[in-house]
């Protein structure tokens, strides 16, 4: 499985926020559970000088090498 075009492209504008300086680390909360969670955000510049903030990615709570799998060189995934 290849990962979606569109998640490439958010990988590059995040990449290009960090570069800009326009990258945050932020504490959400999920609206289904109300967990708290940490967020990767990109800023949009607002003409008037304000920010809007993008998420685009959640830390993981927890060891994430016990939640998710990392690819195998040979397919699929490590198990």
């Amino acid at each position: 499985m290849s990962l979606p075009i569109g998640h490439r492209r958010n990988f590059d504008t995040l990449r290009q926020a960090f570069l800009a300086g326009d990258a945050a680390l932020m504490e959400c909360q999920l609206a289904e559970t109300g967990e708290v969670v940490a967020v990767i955000s990109a800023a949009n510049r607002l003409p008037d000088g304000g920010a809007e903030f993008v998420p685009f990615a959640m830390l993981f709570n927890g060891n994430p090498y016990e939640i998710v799998k990392p690819p195998n060189p040979e397919g699929g995934f490590h198990g």
